[in-house]
Formats: C-alpha cells, structure tokens, sequence
C-alpha cells in the first residue's frame, strides 16, 4: 500500500468545491494555491495550516491571498500565507550554509547551532527547525554533506587518502573508512581510483524512450540512463566511474534493462529492481518518496517537501531529484511545477511529457504496487 499522500484534489482539471476543500483543511493536506479564512478571527491561512481546525461555519475559502487580504483578513503568522517570512527565513539559512562551508573549507571548526542561531537572530530551537525546513536536513548533517563532497572531489582528483581526509575535515582516516559506503558509495580508497575495485556490469536497449543503458552493481542497479545513442551514456557512465571495471551484461543486467523496457511500453506498479542508491540521507529520503508515487499521478516540488515534512522545503527537494542517477525507477519524472507546468528533467522535457502521457493512459491498476 503506498504512503503517498491523497492526491484527489491535485488529480481534476476542476476547481475543487467547498466541501473537498473543507476535507482538506480537516486532515491538514497542503493545497497549492488554496487559503482559507477564519471570520472569528480575522486571519486567512494555507490549507495545511499546522492551526487547530476552525468550526466550519466560520471559514471562507480563497484562491488568493490578496482576495483574502482584500475582504479584510491578515496573513497568518503560523503558516505564512503570503510567503514574506519564508525568505527571510531562506535568506538565514542560506547564510549559515555558508558559514559552514567556509569552515571546512578553511579547515576550521564548524560554527555550533548556538552561533549560527544567534548570528541569524533566532532562538536556537526555532533556527534549527527552520534550518532543516529549508534545506532539508540540520545544520550538522549539513556540515556531514560539505565534508563528503569535498572529499569526494578531492579524492577525484587524485589526491592522497589522508590528506583528502584532512582537507574534507573528518578529523581521521578511520572515521571515514568506517562509514565509507555511507559517505561516498565506497571506499575512500576505492573513489581516489575512480571506482576501482568496483565490477559494474551494463545493458543496453532501445524503446518507446529511445536508447537507455542500465548498470548495475553486486547490490543492484546503480544507473538507468536516457539518451541520445550508446555511446553517449557509455561515456556518460565512464565519467562518474573512470576506475570502476565496467563488463558486458550478465544474466541480471539483461533481465533488468528488457524489465525497463517492457515497463516504458506499459507503465504498471513499480519497476521492481534491486536498486544501489547513492547519495545523502536526505537525498535518499526524497527519491524514497518519489518511488511512493504512483504511475499516473503527479506532485509538485512544495508537496513533497510537505510529505517530508519540509513546508519551506521545495528547492532542496528540487536538488535532490536533479541528482537522481535511476531514471524511471526513481520517478522524478512524476514530480511537476505548482502550477502543473513541466520543470527540468536531466533525461529531456520530451521525455518527462511522454513518460507521464503514457502513465496517465494505462489501464485501471496501473498504479498497484
């Protein structure tokens, strides 16, 4: 059974009634562009709105802040209707990310929530959930995805274990090595050589998509690309591993890309694969959710970012369906503009309108998992 949201609102091209806007206000469900107003007191607010629920008879319900604003209503502080807290808010954290990132790239110790909560203005509980509101994880997971990108960059570039370790600021080799798979995918030893020591077997095949290369690892498929020819996403796939040993399809690989194929051409459920996920934890919570998506349906960027629990969320969450490197198995082609207008799809705009023009047309249960 999927976790994802009710999504019937999102779904009709009809300007939903009253009544499916007063249900949404009941389950607290972030609505896009819909505010509602309480007459007692004189606030109008976001559907989603962490406020107790008003009685019913005392809500009027907008497609606008400024017509609410017009009829006599004030933003409400909580939720923020109009968005005006939320950039200072952004601006803030902003701010701190940083100083952060001047910290370790100067090799210095990293600012503590305190000060960085003090230099914002804001008391120190406040900062850190706004923080992780807005960029989608706390200040020191944060600072954990700064000291792995550097270290990763570095180790690309050839330098030593240690010193890369030391530059990265991790304090020590073991640390790194202890949790290496978590913090880069392998091996520190292993990402100085481009991957080396890594067997990662490719598939390749054309569809209703076009030309798609599928690899995989001993742990499951570490890439579905799109593209314009084979050779292209070969060379794509030798960039992001230059040491890996890449080896012609096996029996898993074969099964894989034919599965992907064959689920283009008729887009039911899941794709079912074994996958190797690479990426930070908030990364991996967001493709998580873009796999509790269902064929047909769509979300937009600040929806996820509710579904997370992440109201000022929304460009992280953009971020982190960019990097997503599995094509289809990890929809990111399902995640669309507030205003249901298609954004940026690494694989082509054609692409994204196609694949979801196929999954709006499959046939009833395409969405079972």
């Amino acid at each position: 059974m999927s976790d994802a949201p009710d999504l019937t609102l999102l779904d009709t091209d009809e300007a939903p009634t009253d009544e499916a806007l007063w249900a949404a206000l009941l389950r607290r469900e972030a609505l896009p562009g819909r505010f509602y107003g309480v007459t007692t007191q004189g606030v109008v607010c976001r559907l989603g709105c962490p406020a107790r629920p008003p009685l019913r008879r005392n809500v009027r319900f907008f497609g606008a802040v400024d017509e609410a604003v017009a009829a006599g209503f004030r933003p409400c502080r909580r939720c923020d209707p109009g968005g005006e807290r939320a950039a200072i808010h952004a601006a803030a954290v902003r701010a701190a990310g940083a100083a952060i990132e001047a910290a370790v790239a100067a090799g210095e110790e990293v600012p503590s929530l305190a000060a960085l909560a003090a230099r914002a203005g804001f008391a120190r509980h406040h900062f850190l959930r706004l923080f992780r509101e807005v960029a989608g994880v706390t200040p020191h997971g944060f600072a954990a995805a700064v000291r792995a990108r550097r270290l990763g960059e570095a180790l690309a570039a050839g330098e030593r274990v240690a010193d890369a370790v030391a530059g990265a600021g991790f304090g020590s080799e073991s640390r790194v090595y202890e949790g290496g798979a978590r913090v880069l995918g392998m091996t520190p030893g292993a990402a100085r050589r481009g991957g080396a020591g890594e067997v990662i077997r490719t598939a390749f095949g054309e569809g209703a998509l076009g030309p798609v290369l599928v690899a995989m690892t001993d742990r499951g498929v570490c890439s579905i690309a799109l593209g314009a020819d084979e050779a292209s996403l070969r060379e794509a796939l030798a960039a992001r591993f230059p040491a890996a040993r890449i080896e012609p399809a096996d029996g898993a690989a074969r099964e894989a890309v034919a599965r992907v194929l064959a689920w283009v051409e008729e887009p039911r459920g899941a794709l079912g694969l074994p996958l190797d996920l690479r990426g930070t934890a908030f990364q991996k919570r967001v493709w998580e959710a873009l796999m509790a998506i269902p064929p047909g349906r769509t979300m937009d960027y600040a929806g996820l970012a509710e579904s997370l629990g992440l109201p000022r969320g929304a460009r992280a969450v953009a971020r982190a369906c960019a990097t997503n490197e599995v094509a289809l198995a990890v929809p990111c082609h399902r995640v669309v503009g507030r205003d249901g207008a298609l954004r940026g799809y690494r694989w082509s705009l054609t692409r994204k309108a196609a694949l979801l023009a196929r999954e709006a047309g499959a046939p009833a249960g395409a969405g079972d998992a």
